[in-house]
């Protein structure tokens, strides 16, 4: 698994930022403002979007409002292969209907959740992968075993990607060790990173992508970072990865969400609120991601 740079056959790889939604007071979706965000990103060294993700809050989204998300980004990305929407739900049925519409506008691949209404067994996972698999769209696996508490292997990821189910994984378990096994396993398969806080690790260790998530407030940092881990370029890796770390050690943390549109809203970015059951950040954790995200921005970074 060596790095590439972004080209349409393979949309999956490069820097591809879990957008986050941009909210207005009342808490409806100012899909005006996302267009905007999503062509930002691209002109700030981002190489595609993913919509529709935890980032993005689709848990509390409408159906039309998901929809909705999705065709935005296609048209403010203007090239469909760029956009990777999260196609997460409780039934396979479902899930495959939301990889159906990724097909329907434009996309060049969707992120799938293994089930995740219920502790899955091998065999149901395998059965959910096939089902989405049937839209037609390339799959990239999603392995979060603490969200979902169904934990993707080495071994059952090598199995899905043996019967063509799925062409890369998004590994968020922090185990870097995963890295070597996987590529043991099936060489094939491309690894992305799935954690912003174990970026150069898994670069190192043969990442081909990054589903990021501070890209959101510094994406000009951040794709610096990125590229010089992936060439191998670790006298400038390095004290990046140690500037921005105390930040994006925040993505791996439950509060998240409201971490990165904190920070977003400090450096002029419109973060702006989330939609219930999650809070405003206070206290210790809001204190914590100001005084992160103002040394980033005291530091240089953008």
């Amino acid at each position: 698994m060596t790095a590439t740079t972004w080209n349409s056959e393979r949309p999956w790889r490069g820097i591809m930022v879990a957008t986050t939604l941009p909210l207005r007071e009342d808490l409806s979706v100012d899909h005006d403002a996302y267009a905007e965000h999503v062509r930002w990103l691209l002109e700030h060294g981002c190489d595609g979007v993913v919509p529709n993700g935890s980032l993005g809050e689709y848990q509390t989204l409408t159906d039309a409002e998901r929809e909705r998300v999705v065709r935005t980004a296609v048209e403010a990305a203007g090239d469909g292969a760029r956009v990777m929407p999260g196609v997460a739900a409780y039934g396979s049925a479902e899930a495959r209907r939301w990889a159906e519409q990724a097909a329907e506008a434009g996309c060049g691949s969707v992120l799938l959740l293994p089930p995740n209404a219920f502790r899955a067994e091998p065999a149901a996972v395998r059965a959910h992968y096939a089902e989405v698999a049937r839209a037609g769209l390339p799959v990239v696996a999603y392995n979060n075993p603490f969200d979902t508490k169904v934990d993707l292997t080495p071994a059952l990821l090598a199995e899905l990607h043996a019967e063509g189910l799925v062409v890369a994984v998004k590994e968020f378990s922090g185990d870097v060790r995963r890295a070597y096994e996987l590529a043991e396993r099936a060489p094939e398969l491309d690894l992305l990173i799935g954690a912003d806080d174990v970026l150069l690790e898994l670069a190192v260790a043969g990442a081909v992508g990054w589903v990021a998530g501070y890209p959101n407030a510094f994406p000009a940092a951040c794709a610096a970072l990125y590229r010089a881990a992936v060439a191998g370029d670790l006298d400038t890796a390095l004290p990046l990865y140690r500037s921005l770390h105390p930040l994006l050690r925040w993505d791996s943390r439950t509060e998240f969400v409201q971490a990165i549109k904190v920070s977003m809203d400090i450096v002029g970015r419109h973060g702006g609120p989330t939609r219930p059951p999650r809070l405003p950040l206070a206290g210790e954790a809001l204190a914590g991601v100001r005084a992160a995200t103002e040394k980033t921005v005291a530091d240089g970074h953008r």
